[in-house]
């Protein structure tokens, strides 16, 4: 059985910073694209960052880059997102993701239907 385990979630002050890791159990990462999107209320889902396999490839969306740094450990099967700066507009449940397609596809809204796995989230919420 595939789980993804958020956690490192919490309440935040505005310019502080938070770091979320994603323990993956029933899958062998090295094998897939990782990725860390969000959903703040009454909004849809949204991709944050996304890293290749070997890290080679990294790509981050426009509303994080510069604040935002995604790593991964294949050797720990687990997955981070360093997260800097923070803005109450950050606010929202964090989701782990693995995919076997492409770290640049992971981003495209139209692949959010068809992410192989997900986690099931852990809730950041910045105060200002």
């Amino acid at each position: 059985q595939v789980q993804l385990v958020e956690s490192g979630g919490g309440l935040v002050q505005a310019g502080g910073s938070q770091r979320l890791s994603c323990a993956a159990s029933g899958l062998t990462i090295n094998n897939y694209a990782m990725g860390w999107f969000r959903q703040a209320p009454g909004k849809e889902r949204e991709w944050v960052a996304s890293i290749g396999r070997r890290s080679a490839v990294i790509n981050y969306a426009d509303s994080v880059k510069g604040r935002f740094t995604i790593s991964r450990d294949n050797a720990k099967n687990t997955v981070y997102l360093q997260m800097n700066t923070l803005k109450p507009e950050d606010t929202a449940v964090y989701y782990c993701a693995a995919d076997h397609g492409t770290v640049q596809a992971m981003g495209a809204p139209s692949r959010l239907s068809g992410i192989d796995y997900w986690g099931k989230g852990t809730l950041v919420t910045v105060s200002s």
